[in-house]
């Protein structure tokens, strides 16, 4: 099953174009807009002193050179976070003037060699630095709020700080080129309540929201489940992989459309090991696919925008949609 687009499909650069840059730095957001995305996406968690800055996780040992700073060697510690157990270094231990001594690393140097090349290069940003960017770049952002349950229990709550910051720049209606999701339920309808930015609910194929506000969300995605999210969601952004049962679509755009909602999959990437097995070229997971193809699928779909961390393919994948219809 099919459906028409509700709004023109958007480019989303998944936290920036973070298959060519180490994500969520300016660097990886300004090659996503010289590429031509629509939105850039930082994920958002807070610092010691409340400032929101762009990490894909609160553990930055991953994506900072955290781990050679032996000053910060004490910060190492075991925290449960959504009922998972990690050792790591933790923003919210860490200053805004302490994490801005940080560099950036690649993620996943094994599946992205060539992003490795710009380590220690690039400073974490704070969500003002890619507000400042957007604004000067004229595009849109679309901040995650990370763990927000588990922020606000332990004193850092992040729904009013993002709020603010995102009102203190004009932003303020659902005409503004902002969109906020989440994972979880009940902050958006908090937000719902501070603002009237248009807000997406995320939603994976397994599991459930970290709040428990729904049993899983294979619940929140039948007909009755997208229609409560219609009440405060402007869209829904589904795993890529919901869209489709083998090479049949599962009519979850369709549905999502008829509950007045917009549909913003997640994450198209070009590496073999993030690709169907129709789409791999090669044996090599770090090798490239066809992506163009997995997104012109999506996009036959009618869905309203896509998240991928190639937005250059995203764009050319938009245009010659447009130019098949």
């Amino acid at each position: 099953m099919t459906a028409a687009p509700l709004s023109p499909p958007i480019v989303i650069a998944h936290r920036g174009a973070s298959g060519s840059r180490p994500e969520h730095t300016l660097a990886a957001y300004e090659l996503a807009i010289d590429q031509g995305a629509d939105v850039i996406e930082p994920d958002l968690v807070p610092t010691k002193d409340d400032v929101l800055v762009a990490r894909h996780e609160n553990a930055i040992g991953d994506t900072t050179d955290v781990a050679t700073h032996p000053e910060f060697a004490a910060r190492r510690t075991t925290k449960t976070i959504d009922g998972r157990t990690l050792t790591d270094w933790f923003v919210e231990d860490f200053t805004l003037a302490e994490l801005k001594t940080l560099r950036a690393k690649e993620r996943l140097p094994a599946l992205r060699p060539a992003n490795a090349r710009f380590d220690g290069r690039f400073a974490i940003p704070t969500l003002g630095d890619i507000i400042a960017l957007a604004k000067r770049r004229h595009v849109g952002i679309y901040p995650e709020t990370k763990h927000p349950t588990y922020f606000a229990a332990i004193g850092h709550p992040t729904d009013a700080l993002l709020v603010a910051e995102l009102h203190r720049a004009g932003w303020d209606d659902a005409d503004a080129p902002v969109f906020i999701q989440s994972f979880e339920v009940e902050n958006l309808r908090h937000i719902r309540t501070l603002t009237r930015i248009r807000l997406i609910q995320l939603v994976a194929g397994q599991g459930g929201p970290a709040d428990g506000a729904a049993p899983d969300y294979a619940a929140m995605l039948t007909p009755a489940g997208l229609r409560a999210i219609a009440g405060y969601a402007w869209g829904i952004g589904p795993d890529k992989a919901q869209l489709w049962a083998g090479v049949t679509p599962t009519g979850l755009v369709a549905d999502a459309h008829a509950a007045g909602l917009r549909v913003h999959p997640w994450t198209y990437r070009a590496e073999n090991a993030f690709l169907p097995a129709a789409l791999r070229r090669g044996e090599d997971p770090a090798g490239h696919g066809d992506l163009m193809r997995e997104m012109r699928d999506a996009l036959a779909l009618g869905i309203d925008g896509f998240f991928t961390d190639y937005p250059l393919t995203g764009v050319e994948a938009r245009r010659a949609a447009k130019d098949h219809r």
